[in-house]
């Protein structure tokens, strides 16, 4: 049976140290964010290194059919993969689609993608997997809808949710109520074909690669610390509407929260000496890695450079023993999507590691609390989990596993628990390998080559 198969039971089997070199897959946020911008922009834009995920794919084709030319040429160029040719619209240029746009278990999508169609006078209408339409849209839908956008959708805002979007949007200052960089983009992208200054007050950092991006598209993009207003690293991101957004070449660096797995993969097999390459180090994005540190794992960012705007480097990681930690809740932004894989290092190491500020997982691909605490108690590791906080009690020794998870059409449950079971004392199972394919194309193979030992059950 293929690791690639749909619906497809995974185990991963204890392994011994793991060695080699790997390159982690396209970054899927600046993905996403590639594919959006040079649809918004004039002329012809480049990308390299874009992540060939579902994901990324169903954001392609709803550009496609709001009238942006979209080429793939799988010519495995010298920079970063293959080539992708965009030809975009420009602001306030997209077409009313055809069709329901179908954006697979893609929460990225559906979130970005409301921005610009809430700012295009037509009727349009998303939808997507049964795990993508269990999730509330609201966050977006509030400060869209003030804009001057108009929902209709399932209750909580859910998906299939029809957009009747205006021309006519009305710039607005909002304070997000939660860190959410998907919501601050749904914002500003509205914000572009909006006249006059839209502006998200952000109490807390949240990754930042819309505002760079759209620096490099040539947006023009204020943001101005307030820490008296706001506290500690509070911002106010502003933008000017109706710019002329222009072509640009992207190389796509590699996804921190895809290489997570290979990482703490390594940290925890004793031995192990893995470097990830091309790895995406923007400090926003970054806090795994430095808990992985405050843990004691051994992770030395070489090769250190820019690309595209955003910092890059290679991540050389070697096994050993990890110790428990306390997480500071203002660090969960910076990794909100690596707390899965947290846990696993946690159920790992020595003593006790206190996760908190956790409420966002609640409002993932699933609810990724209960699913890490779920998969945690299947397979013997000792833990408490409370409505935004997590605590592991590791002791050192390798987990009992045996347990078969229940990935909930969750892409980053699926990869975590299989990183378990290379750790474990018993194989763990996962219930459906297909998600994986949503954000790591080849996971199986690239972790095996490694060393892991993950195959088709």
């Amino acid at each position: 049976m293929s690791l690639r198969a749909h619906s497809a039971k995974l185990v991963a089997r204890p392994a011994g140290r793991l060695q080699g070199r790997v390159c982690a897959p396209g970054d899927k946020s600046i993905s996403h964010r590639a594919l959006m911008f040079g649809a918004l922009a004039l002329g012809e834009t480049t990308v390299r290194g874009l992540l060939d995920g579902e994901d990324v794919l169903a954001t392609a084709a709803a550009l496609r059919a709001l009238g942006a030319e979209i080429t793939h040429v799988r010519d495995g160029g010298p920079l970063s993969g293959d080539l992708w040719r965009i030809r975009g619209f420009g602001v306030g240029g997209g077409r009313e689609p055809a069709d329901v746009l179908e954006l697979g278990n893609s929460g990225t999508s559906a979130r970005l993608l409301a921005g610009i169609l809430a700012s295009h006078p037509f009727t349009s209408i998303m939808t997507g997997d049964a795990s993508l339409r269990r999730r509330p849209m609201h966050r977006v839908i509030e400060p869209l809808t003030r804009m001057g956008g108009r929902f209709e959708g399932r209750e909580g805002g859910r998906l299939p949710l029809a957009i009747v979007g205006t021309d006519e949007m009305v710039p607005i200052e909002y304070r997000l109520p939660v860190a959410s960089a998907q919501v601050k983009s749904a914002i500003l992208l509205a914000g572009l074909n909006t006249a006059g200054e839209t502006t998200v007050v952000e109490p807390e950092p949240t990754r930042d690669h819309t505002e760079r991006m759209l620096r490099h598209f040539g947006a023009e993009v204020r943001v101005v610390l307030a820490p008296g207003e706001l506290g500690d690293g509070g911002k106010r991101i502003t933008v000017v509407g109706w710019p002329e957004l222009l072509g640009r070449d992207i190389v796509v660096p590699g996804d921190p929260s895809s290489a997570a797995f290979a990482v703490v993969a390594a940290a925890i097999r004793p031995g192990s000496d893995v470097t990830i390459e091309n790895v995406g180090v923007n400090p926003l994005r970054a806090g795994l890695y430095q808990t992985l540190r405050d843990m004691g794992a051994d992770i030395a960012f070489e090769n250190e450079r820019e690309v595209g705007g955003e910092p890059v480097a290679d991540l050389h990681v070697k096994g050993g023993v990890l110790k428990g930690v306390e997480v500071p809740p203002e660090r969960a932004p910076s990794m909100i999507d690596e707390y899965p894989i947290l846990a696993i290092a946690a159920a790992c190491a020595k003593g006790t590691t206190r996760m908190q500020g956790l409420a966002e997982l609640r409002a993932k691909e699933s609810d990724r609390l209960a699913s890490v605490s779920a998969g945690l108690f299947a397979n013997g590791v000792k833990h408490e989990m409370g409505l935004a906080d997590l605590v592991v009690h590791g002791t050192g020794a390798p987990p009992a596993g045996g347990g078969l998870v229940a990935t909930h059409l969750d892409h980053r449950i699926a990869m975590s628990f299989l990183v378990l079971g290379l750790a474990a004392r018993e194989p763990v199972a996962i219930d459906d390998g297909s998600p994986i394919e949503t954000s790591f194309p080849g996971f199986a193979q690239l972790m095996n080559g490694l060393g892991a030992r993950i195959e088709a059950a």
